[in-house]
């Protein structure tokens, strides 16, 4: 699997709802004493398959949610969802923050810490089980939960890139 396409997707005519994912108050010592600002990643979504995350930056919080979300807009990609779950097992990586999200039957909800269940319930996925391992930083485990997403590839996919019928990917 060299390639892995990601579906960039407009944010003409689709309706995202978003969420504060972690917002930190950030000191800048100066000669005249701590200058303070606010940092703020959010995820947006349309929970139909499309998710994306921002960082915002701004002396304060309103800015910097704004900001947040205008920066999460122009980096939607759209992931697989089948029947409220995720496809198949991935694992996810980026920096130091590691991921492993697997599928889960119907009613089980969404089990996975604050950083991922955001970027997992914006996504529109409603019954996945989920595990954060490594770094616990909000930045590094909402890339690497978007990474998981990006790698994922549904059946149809899969029968498109091989160049055969549905039913073979199944039945072999």
């Amino acid at each position: 699997m060299s390639t892995i396409n990601i579906k960039r997707v407009k944010t003409t005519d689709i309706e995202l709802k978003d969420r504060l994912v972690s917002i930190q108050r950030v000191a800048k010592v100066t000669k005249g004493g701590r200058t303070f600002s606010f940092s703020a990643i959010v995820v947006v979504g349309d929970e139909n398959g499309v998710v994306g995350y921002g960082l915002g930056k701004a002396k304060e919080v309103t800015e910097a949610i704004a900001k947040g979300v205008d920066d999460a807009k122009k980096n939607l990609v759209k992931v697989p969802v089948l029947n409220g779950t995720v496809p198949h097992e991935q694992i996810g990586k980026f920096s130091g923050g590691f991921v492993l999200i697997k599928p889960a039957a119907v009613g089980t909800g969404v089990i996975a810490g604050g950083a991922m269940r955001a970027v997992l319930e914006s996504a529109g996925i409603h019954n996945v089980l989920a595990k954060s391992k490594g770094s616990s930083n909000p930045h590094n485990v909402v890339k690497a939960t978007v990474d998981a997403l990006t790698k994922m590839r549904d059946a149809y996919t899969v029968a498109q890139t091989r160049g055969v019928d549905l039913n073979k990917v199944f039945n072999g």
